[in-house]
This record gives C-alpha cells, structure tokens and sequence, in this order.
C-alpha cells in the first residue's frame, strides 16, 4: 500500500484497531503513554513505536487517537510533543476519541491552519467490536476529508457514516449514549423484575427478545447480568464522562434529558459500590442491593 499511518492510545479500543490498520498494509507507528503497551503492540503485530505522539505522527498519511477525554485529547495534539506539531500538510488526523464536540471544532481549526484535515470520529461496538473489526463509527467533517478517512477506517469497521460538519460525529456518540443508558436500565429492571416474580429470567429473555422489546443489549447481555459478572464491556467510569458529556451538552442546545440525567445517578451509585470497571450491564446490581 505504501501508506503511513499512526496511532496514539493503544487502550482496549485503540490497541486492536492499530492491528487491523497494520494487518491492512499500513506503515504503522504507534503512541501509548504507558510504553511497555506500545512495545507490546510491535512485538504482536510489527511496525514500531515512538517515545512522543509527534514523533508518531512524522510523515504520517494518516494519524488516529484514541484517548480518554478532551483534556487527554489535547495533551496528545497539541504542544511540541503533540501530533499537529509533525503532521504534515495535506495529511487526515483522524479522532476516534469519544469527547465533546467543541474540542473537536478547536483541533479542527488548528489543523485547518496548518493544512491538515480533520474528522471527530467516535466508536461504537464495544471492545468486542474492537477486536472483531466490526465498529460503527460515525464522522463528522468534510467529505474530502472523510472519503480519504473512511479507507483506513473500514479495517477496523462495519458501518462508516458522515453526519456532518466536524462536531456532528460527537453529537452523533452522544446520542447513542442516551439510547443505550435507557435501554440497559430497562432491561435491569425487567431481569429483576422477573427474579422477584420467581419466573425463569433466562427462558423470559429468551422469549421477548423475539418481539418488540428486542435490542443489542438484551441479546449480548442478559446472560451475564443474570449471573451477577460484569467485566464483559464498557466501563462505568467511562459511561459515566460520556453521559456528563450528553448532559453539558443538553443544557447548551437547550435538550431535556430527564432519563440520561437520573440514569447518570444510578452509575454513580454503581460506582460508590464500587464497580467503577465494570461493564455499563451492572446497573442491576443496584437494583439487587436496594431489595435485600
């Protein structure tokens, strides 16, 4: 292929997606703040490491980042260590980050000026999706920007989609954030519903999921909550800075988002039980503790 790629953050997300663009005959280099994930990365999959996120990102066609909030976002792109100092012009900064959407419209000027195009573009499907190459990632950007994006992009995806201008791909995420907050509390409640009424919640699943009350949570999900394990996904932590994101956001648009807002607190209840890694699925162990 010939082209040159970088990745910076080789988290659950990150590090996987990096293999898929090196298994796609990318020139990788790779960033991670902990070194000894990098040097594992090249020892499984090859390509290289860099000490900097700019030094990455030197003669990169392609640069992607996947790190934690904005502020680790701009820690990695901007300064004299980060990407936009190397990155050169006519190249694409690709930000699988899963932040605001008014960081993204700030790291998108500052590529603008230096030539670089940008596009925000934030994941779904989970680690799971990650390590199959199978996300739904949505854009926001310009469409040149996004028809050199969406190449790289399709060997760690299924669906691909511009909703927009840049910022639209983070508004896109917050969306399905809200969706998915509601959906899993509905289904922690009907699983201890079900428990509490002394039914069978495995054959109840089993047969609403044929209906209407059918969803990707309840499908790949309600096995593991009924058996009480929750280490198979998201983290609470991180649902929980996506849906302060979802409420910020709100207030400035002038979006009511009653159900977001209280399903926010029922995490940090999770959280003060002390599942701060486990999967967005424990909401149900609230529910288990408040009937004891």
């Amino acid at each position: 292929m010939g082209e040159k790629a970088a990745f910076i953050g080789l988290g659950v997300m990150g590090y996987p997606m990096a293999g898929f663009l090196q298994k796609a005959g990318y020139e990788m280099t790779v960033y991670n703040r902990t070194t000894a994930k990098a040097e594992k990365w090249v020892a499984e999959y090859g390509g290289s490491f860099a000490d900097t996120p700019a030094k990455a990102a030197e003669g990169a066609d392609f640069v992607m980042v996947c790190v934690g909030n904005d502020d680790d976002l701009r820690s990695v792109v901007l300064g004299e260590t980060g990407i936009l100092a190397s990155m050169k012009a006519g190249s694409i900064f690709v930000d699988h980050t899963t932040a605001s959407s008014e960081v993204a419209r700030e790291l998108a000027a500052i590529a603008k000026e230096k030539g670089i195009g940008f596009v925000d573009a934030p994941v779904s499907g989970g680690q799971a999706g990650a390590e199959n190459g199978v996300l739904t990632v949505m854009c926001g950007g310009a469409q040149a920007d996004f028809d050199r994006a969406s190449t790289p992009i399709d060997a760690y995806s299924q669906a691909c989609m511009l909703m927009g201008d840049v910022g639209a791909g983070q508004l896109t995420k917050m969306v399905n954030q809200i969706c998915i907050a509601g959906v899993v509390q509905g289904l922690s409640e009907g699983i201890h519903f079900a428990e509490k009424a002394g039914l069978n919640a495995e054959k109840v699943i089993e047969v609403i999921s044929k209906g209407a009350a059918q969803s990707w949570q309840m499908e790949n999900r309600y096995k593991t909550m009924i058996a009480d394990k929750f280490d198979y996904g998201f983290a609470v932590d991180w649902m929980r800075k996506d849906l302060g994101i979802c409420l910020k956001t709100g207030d400035q648009i002038g979006a009511s988002l009653p159900n977001t807002a209280l399903v926010d607190q029922y995490y940090a209840d999770v959280q003060n039980m002390g599942g701060n890694r486990w999967d967005t699925s424990s909401l149900i162990t609230r529910l288990r503790k408040l009937n004891t």
